[in-house]
Order: structure tokens, then sequence, then C-alpha cells
């Protein structure tokens, strides 16, 4: 198993449909309160704020049995919240908004919101923090700051995609009797990596996949050559970079196992190679997109295309695989949006870019995000020390390595998103963290 379901609200409404809907609110409120109880055992004063919906509901009958467990609980009703003081509590359950919410929260709601982020106690949301859009992750206005996210049956699609990732706190999934249904996204576990192919027996150098990697001028070799190291550390087995002629001398130095070729030589590179991996460090001056658009249109291999390569690109047909890697200002420009924009709406940024491109768009992020033509969205957690310069490199030659090995892109780039964020997590340090540590840690990951 290397996915795990992540719900939308819709999506919840088919898994509760034909239920007994008081006997889902009583297992979810005890489910709340076993856990708030297991893990805040200290906490003696608690306030449950309850809006008017089913997520109310879950959390008065939470109040009901955290009080039989010996805990003082306020019960807060949010219709009458201006009147209600929140008290000084320990633990802040919010009950106020459920998986139904999207939009802006209304103006009473979000001063309700603003108090309860402002009482300094630590929060448990129900299902999803109050405010956060639970199928896409949006947060349009006021959103609560959740310690702990208690997420019904299933995680939410929202609890994962930024920015509403970033309200969640931990995130805790309890049953309360539904059975699983269906879902168009999903979150990569770990597991994706025993997909990824390893070298046999009978492998050649070529065989156990070949990566050229495109780029490296002037003043950015560090680029191409973080992208051929991660490739090889990722078990390519043959790694060239064509780049700049002036550049070479450097390269020779900082990778010593790759073959370099001069940039008008690419072509020619491309017959021995197995994927491409296009824009570390290439630049961006018309002769250098041009070069992007022929590479793309002239040769039948998998492609990634990070970095510069992305400078200008403009959608075309093409046979062979396909994966853009942008950040959020890089798929700004593609979109012609602002980057500020991309980040209020991820999901929605990453699937007009499919549509766009008509390919596999991996969205760089603390939360990932792999969409493809005609599938769900899969989400790749990844820690926050990956937020240093390099590392974006470094996922490329990772990815450029699975694409020559023959994984489909979609799998490719979920597995080099999930290799690239394990290989952080285990790297000897978080605090201080460079690209280079992660491309150390990378056999490590794949075994």
């Amino acid at each position: 198993m290397w996915t795990e379901p992540l719900y939308g609200a819709e999506e919840m409404r088919r898994a509760e449909a034909g239920h007994d809907l008081e006997a889902l609110i009583g297992q979810a409120g005890r489910a709340v309160a076993e856990l708030v109880l297991r893990d805040f055992a200290a906490a003696r004063e608690l306030t449950v704020v309850c809006g008017p919906g089913n997520n109310g509901a879950d959390g008065r009958v939470a109040a009901r049995h955290l009080e039989q467990a010996g805990r003082s609980v306020r019960v807060v009703d949010s219709k009458a919240a201006e009147e209600q003081d929140l008290g000084r509590p320990d633990v802040l359950v919010d009950a106020l908004f459920g998986t139904g919410f999207s939009g802006e929260p209304r103006p009473a709601a979000a001063t309700l919101i603003e108090r309860m982020n402002a009482l300094g106690a630590e929060i448990v949301s129900v299902d999803v923090p109050s405010g956060v859009d639970a199928s896409t992750g949006e947060v349009a206005g006021a959103a609560v700051d959740a310690r702990t996210t208690i997420a019904l049956h299933g995680e939410k699609v929202g609890l994962h995609v930024a920015p509403g990732s970033y309200r969640s706190g931990s995130v805790r999934s309890v049953p309360i009797g539904l059975e699983p249904v269906e879902t168009e996204h999903a979150r990569v576990l770990p597991g994706i990596l025993e997909l990824v192919p390893r070298r046999r027996p009978r492998d050649t150098k070529y065989t156990a996949g070949s990566v050229l990697v495109v780029g490296g001028a002037g003043g950015t070799t560090g680029a191409a050559a973080l992208t051929a190291r991660a490739a090889l550390r990722a078990d390519a087995g043959c790694v060239a970079i064509a780049a700049p002629a002036e550049s070479l001398p450097v390269l020779e130095m900082l990778v010593l196992e790759a073959v370099k070729r001069p940039l008008d030589e690419a072509f020619e590179a491309a017959g021995r190679a197995g994927a491409l991996a296009i824009g570390p460090g290439l630049g961006r001056s018309e002769d250098r997109k041009a070069l992007v658009r022929r590479l793309l249109r002239e040769t039948d291999l998998p492609a990634v295309v990070d970095a510069d390569g992305l400078h200008g690109l403009e959608p075309h047909a093409r046979s062979a695989p396909l994966v853009l890697t942008p950040h959020s200002g890089e798929l700004a420009q593609l979109l012609g949006e602002e980057p500020r924009w991309v980040d209020e709406h991820r999901l929605q940024a990453a699937r007009r870019a499919v549509e766009r491109f008509g390919c596999v768009v991996l969205l760089k992020g603390s939360s990932t995000l792999v969409a493809a033509p005609g599938e769900g969205v899969l989400v790749c957690p990844g820690p926050p020390s990956l937020a240093t310069a390099g590392t974006g490199d470094v996922l490329t030659g990772i990815l450029g390595a699975f694409l020559a090995k023959g994984l489909d892109p979609r799998l490719a780039a979920a597995a080099a998103a999930t290799a690239h964020a394990e290989a952080a997590r285990r790297a000897p340090r978080q605090a201080g963290l460079i690209a280079s540590d992660v491309v150390e840690a990378l056999p490590g990951v794949l075994g």
C-alpha cells in the first residue's frame, strides 16, 4: 500500500449516506473525548466551542464525556458566543465548522475564531480546523490554529494541502464506524519507494537508468552538479551533463562520475540517454529557451523540466512523458497569475497547469502536489528543512533517474518527492541542512 485516501466534503457525505446520524455523532463525540483525555491527561479546564451543525453536535457529545471523566467543561454555543466567556481553559475543543464549510467565515464567526486563537490554550479541532476548506486546503479568512486535529473516519484533503496544512497541527485519525469509499485525492506513503526498480544482475550502466542533465551555465554550475549527483545517488547507472563549454572545467571537479559534454552536443548526448533533466542552471536567454523547445519537440525521451527550463515554456504536443516541477513562483508565471494566488489555491493551480500543458505537474512546497491528466492529485508531505537552496535541483535529479528506470511519470514524480522528503528526514541534521546532505542520504532511503 503506497497511498492513503484523503477525503473531501462530498466523499464524506457518501461515506455517511445510509447511516444513523445520531449514532455517528455519538461515536464521533466519544472518540474525540477519548483522544483529548489521552493526549492531554493533565488538563482540567476545557472549553468546547460548538457550531450549529453536525460538527457542533460532535462537540456537545464530547463535552458530556469529558464532564463524566471529571473535567471542568465550559460549552460555548457559537450563536451566542459574543455573550459568553471562553474561560481560561487548558484545552479548547474547536467544533465550530466541519467538512462542509467553504469560503470565508461570517464576521461574528471570524471574531470568535480570533478570540479562540488569542486564548493561548492548546486547541484540538474536530475533523478540520474551523475556517479551513476540508476539500481544498484553502483559507479565505480567519481560521483556527490547531495544535491537534482529530480527523473523523479519515484524513481530509485540507489537512495536508497548504495553507490548510499550516493550521492543522498534528493530525490524528479515528474510526467512527464507516466503511472506506473511493476518494479522488490521496496522500503518498513511503511504501511507494518499493515500486522503484533496483539494479538487476543483468543490468548495464545504461539499462540501470541513463540520465542527461542539460544546464549548468556559468555562475550556476552547482545546480547542474546537484542534479547529476542526485541522479547517481538515486541509482541511475549513467549520468551525463550537457553544459556551456566554459562551465565544463568546473563541472569536471564537482561531479567526477558524470560524463561532460558541450551544450551544442546535447542532441548527440541524448542518443545514449534514457531520460532528460532540463533546466538546472541553464540560463534564460532566447537561445536557451529555443534549446528547451527543440529538446522537447525533437526527442522522444521522458523528460523532467525545472528551474530555467520552465521560463517562458509554452504548451505543445509531445508523445513522450513530460513532468514539470515548478515552485509557486514559477507556476504563477506559467499560469499568468501572482505567486500569492498559487500559494492560496495550490490544488486548483496544479490542476490548471495540467489542463494547460497536458502533462504531469509536480508543484513543490511543504505539501508537494503531483497532478496528472485524468487523475486525482497525490499529496507528498515533506519536512520544513527542505526549504533551502538547491533542494529543487536534487529533486530533479531523483525524478530524472526514476524516469530513466521506466517508471510511469505520475508514479515517478510521487516516488521522487517521497525519496526527496525521506532523505531530508534521515539527514544527520535538520537545522542547517543543505542540498548535498539530501543527496548523500538517498542511498539509505532506497536501500
